[in-house]
Parts: C-alpha cells; structure tokens; sequence
C-alpha cells in the first residue's frame, strides 16, 4: 500500500496555540517551580482567587482540567495545605473548594515575580500586541464555546 500525504491547506492552528502557550508559559514555570507549585496548582489557586471558592466541576472548566486528573490535583493541594475543601451542609456529596491561608500567602509572595513576568512579556510583545491578543483570545474562546 503507498504512503499516501495528506495535503492540508490551513496551518495547525492546534499546534500553533500551543508553542504560543508554551513560548508564553516557559516564562512562568521557573517563577511557579521555584515555589514548588506546579502549572495546574497555579491555574487552581488563580481560579480560586478570582472567582472565591468554587465546586470541583467549576474548576475543572475553568482550569481545562478533566475531573479524574482534578480529583487527584485537588487532594494533593489538599495534603500541601494550599486549598480547603469542605462539604455543603445541605447536600454531603457536593463538595466546595477555596484556597486555604498557606495558598494565599504563597501567591502574595509570587505576585510580584508574576507581575514581572506579565510586565517582561508585554515589553517583548508591546502593549497594544498584548491587548490585542487577550481581546482576540476572548473571542476565540466566546465563539468556539457558543457564546
């Protein structure tokens, strides 16, 4: 059987996103590693910190963190004492999460590196660059998602 190429007109827009995120990200990882948080405990303690406490499902979207790999992140946070998770009084099985005290104080003490790196990348990328793509992100993701 011949090997057959596909012969594909647009650019890997899938790709593309994500040497963005990652050309984005490498800035952050050192500043997050540093404090001996990973990508995802960073993405939850954001999440938490700018929406106040939420229901693992709610995370979970917000965070694009499929729930087996959420469930196993949030009782590893749990253990390093950087979330609280309680069950709603009036229904056991739900379950809400909120950054605990110890999540609070190490975002405090990462705010000013993380700034610096936001600060760094606009300066890389220019102010109106970076406006534009948050705005450009905004749509992509209101359109793709029905909004």
């Amino acid at each position: 059987m011949k090997n057959r190429e596909m012969h594909l007109r647009q650019r890997n827009l899938p790709l593309l996103m994500l040497q963005a995120r990652e050309a984005v990200f490498e800035r952050f990882r050192p500043i997050l590693a540093e404090a001996g948080l990973t990508e995802q405990h960073w993405r939850i303690i954001r999440a938490l910190l700018e929406n106040g406490p939420l229901e693992p499902r709610q995370i979970g979207s917000i965070c694009c963190l499929s729930s087996p790999s959420l469930a196993g992140i949030l009782a590893r946070m749990d253990a390093l004492e950087l979330v609280h998770r309680e069950r709603l009084a009036h229904d056991q099985r739900r379950v809400l999460v909120s950054v605990s005290g110890k999540g609070r104080e190490i975002a405090s003490q990462l705010a000013p590196a993380i700034q610096g790196a936001y600060a760094e990348l606009e300066k890389q990328l220019g102010k109106q660059v970076t406006q534009d793509l948050h705005a450009l992100l905004d749509l992509v993701i209101s359109r793709l998602k029905g909004g």
